[in-house]
């Protein structure tokens, strides 16, 4: 901050001021400390007799003796030297410690008296013994055993608690994975069945329309009963539609026979189809043909409702297409 003409004259009044109050403190302390006129009493002058003391009685002496001893009177203490402007201040004294302000609380009681100074250094008196170096040792090896057996564990715990964790995660990711597995096999079985069902209506509706037509060409009309032409012509479709899926394997002969037992619906879904005995075929041949049922399905069942059976027996005659 910049300084003013105001502010400079501001200062030297307030220093000048302050001087003149210095030198008139000063004038007041040189009077007073000026010694003052005797005082004028009125009155006769006083007259004093001088007398020997070896004249004066027994006991005008021993009166004499007696007398206390004048007071004297106290010097008057010096006053202190004026102090000049720029001269530092005294030292002061420090204050004589107080009972309340004394560092260490006033002793009650009196020591007892030590005949002989003990020149030996006393350790302080405890309640606990003092250990003694082995015994030290001892302690801080026990200290780091428990140490070490307590970071063992503990690291044994979060080992434990790790593997655990693993154990739990790998479990799940299992777990997730097979439920996965189970929900792919169920659409996959699905879409199976359902292929099937499609190929199933499909191959009905042209069995159907192939049966309906032949049925009307050669039945007899007016005859809806059950006979055995309507059976000899079920069993030669069965037979037609088998063949048709079935290849034969050189181990079969042309014209051997096997016993067939087919278990079906109604519309030509198989459920179960097994070789009985008679059978001239091989294993290989049996599984082959118990395929080509399978395969056949849908087998006829338009126009054959009247000789249908859930379960029938067919004897299956090897050929080739």
């Amino acid at each position: 901050m910049r300084e003013t003409r105001a502010d400079t004259r501001q200062a030297m009044l307030l220093a000048i001021g302050l001087h003149m109050l210095l030198f008139g403190l000063m004038f007041a302390g040189l009077w007073w400390t000026r010694t003052a006129a005797p005082t004028s009493a009125a009155g006769a002058p006083v007259e004093a007799t001088l007398v020997d003391a070896d004249a004066l009685s027994q006991s005008m002496r021993q009166a004499l003796s007696d007398r206390p001893e004048p007071i004297a009177r106290p010097e008057p203490e010096p006053l202190p030297e004026p102090v000049e402007e720029d001269a530092a201040p005294p030292p002061q004294p420090l204050p004589e410690p107080v009972p309340q302000d004394a560092p260490t609380p006033p002793q009650q009681q009196a020591q007892d008296f030590i005949p002989v100074p003990d020149t030996v250094e006393q350790d302080e008196v405890v309640d606990v013994p003092t250990p003694t170096p082995t015994d030290e040792e001892k302690l801080q090896e026990e200290k780091r055993r428990q140490a070490q057996v307590d970071l063992t564990e503990k690291k044994r715990q979060e080992e434990a608690e790790r593997k655990r964790r693993l154990a739990a995660e790998a479990q799940e990711r299992e777990e997730k994975l097979a439920e996965i597995r189970r929900k792919r096999a169920a659409a996959a079985r699905e879409a199976e069945l359902a292929a099937q069902k499609l190929k199933q209506i499909a191959d009905a509706q042209a069995a159907s329309n192939t049966d309906s037509s032949s049925s009307a060409a050669s039945a007899p009309a007016g005859n809806n009963g059950v006979d055995t032409g309507l059976k000899a012509r079920y069993a030669a479709a069965l037979t037609e539609a088998i063949l048709a899926k079935w290849t034969r394997p050189e181990t079969v002969p042309l014209g051997a026979r096997c016993k067939l037992i087919i278990r079906q619906l109604p519309g030509g879904e198989v459920m179960d189809a097994e070789v009985a005995s008679p059978c001239a075929y091989d294993e290989l041949g049996r599984r082959s043909i118990e395929a080509a049922v399978l395969k056949a399905q849908p087998l006829p069942y338009a126009g054959f409702e009247p000789v249908f059976a859930r379960t029938l027996e067919l004897n299956f005659v090897a050929q080739d297409r």
